[in-house]
């Protein structure tokens, strides 16, 4: 892996990253709204003068131009400026809200690419048998069955039916001063809900694209050839045969880390989950523009490495991409 195939790829994620932030900025910036009344209403006051008076003390009355430049200054020296509503570094809010929806996105992520490929290998053993069918039912259903329902429903059956999962939060009150390993195992416990929810639409797609993979590859010469040898059945699929298929489902996967990072918002709010999703929730209900513009930025950023680290993975994967620039 050559050191001038990794510089190419980390200026394009820096030129994204500055395409994304100004398009993000002038988008939120023409959006209908102005942050300044939802301030002054949280004030208790509304006049004219207290208007202009807020604008001028966060830079709105300046022209859009400029306001970009003084935004990309700033976050060139670091800084995602101060909250409108909260009154915080936006920096220092995103900071306490990025561990949880980390660890909410990444749990989705391993749980729907190990449970679904492991469906679609087995489904494709036997592409006629019982359990292809049912198989390919459930990937069909849950890719089609939105997100916050899937939540919702999940709430009503673990509360009132079977009340094993915790439906809100991320870890108990009476739990917050307990050792490392209580917390963690409550933190664990209230995961299981959201972490499913996110994961089941991804679950789904790919469970049918490793069983399209596998069935493709498994046509092959060489999986025929590994058969004629008298290799173990369990040894042709997840030695031989998995190796090939799991390409596109790398590709797949770096692709929709974005989907993920956004449906993360929806699961949040359901779950009333701390994380960003929340945090871009309340947000963009008060028109507070340097939070929901750190949050972009930060989401964006997490992309951008996702698609780095797919690139890198699938030259790991395939051989033959090693060598190339």
């Amino acid at each position: 892996m050559s050191a001038s195939f990794l510089f190419r790829r980390l200026v394009y994620g820096l030129v994204l990253m500055l395409g994304v932030v100004v398009l993000n900025f002038i988008l939120i910036r023409l959006a209908p709204g102005d942050p300044a009344v939802v301030i002054a209403g949280e004030m208790g006051g509304g006049d004219a003068a207290l208007l202009d008076a807020i604008r001028a003390q966060y830079g709105l009355d300046k022209p859009l131009l400029t306001q970009l430049g003084i935004y990309l200054g700033s976050i060139l020296q670091g800084d995602l400026g101060q909250s409108f509503f909260f009154n915080q570094p936006v920096a220092t809010l995103i900071g306490n809200r990025i561990g949880p929806t980390i660890l909410l996105v990444l749990s989705a992520q391993v749980l729907s690419i190990l449970l679904g490929v492991f469906l679609g290998v087995i489904a494709a053993r036997k592409p006629n048998g019982v359990l292809s069918g049912v198989v390919s039912v459930v990937a069909t259903v849950g890719y089609a069955v939105p997100v916050f329902w899937t939540g919702i429903m999940l709430i009503i059956l673990f509360a009132s039916v079977f009340p094993i999962f915790p439906v809100e939060g991320m870890q108990s009150v009476r739990l917050r001063d307990a050792g490392l390993w209580v917390r963690s195992v409550d933190i664990a416990h209230h995961l299981v809900l959201p972490a499913f929810t996110l994961a089941l639409i991804y679950l789904a797609q790919y469970a049918r694209l490793s069983r399209a993979s596998m069935l493709d590859v498994l046509g092959s010469d060489y999986i025929r050839t590994a058969r004629a040898k008298g290799a173990p059945e369990h040894s042709i699929l997840f030695k031989h045969a998995l190796r090939n298929a799991s390409l596109p489902i790398l590709t797949v996967a770096g692709l929709q880390f974005g989907n993920l990072i956004s449906g993360a918002l929806l699961v949040e709010t359901v779950f009333n989950w701390p994380g960003m999703g929340r945090l871009a929730f309340e947000s963009i209900l008060r028109r507070d523009y340097p939070t929901v513009l750190g949050v972009l930025f930060f989401a964006s950023a997490m992309v951008v490495v996702a698609n780095l680290l797919t690139d890198l993975s699938y030259r790991l994967a395939d051989p033959r991409l090693r060598g190339k620039t």
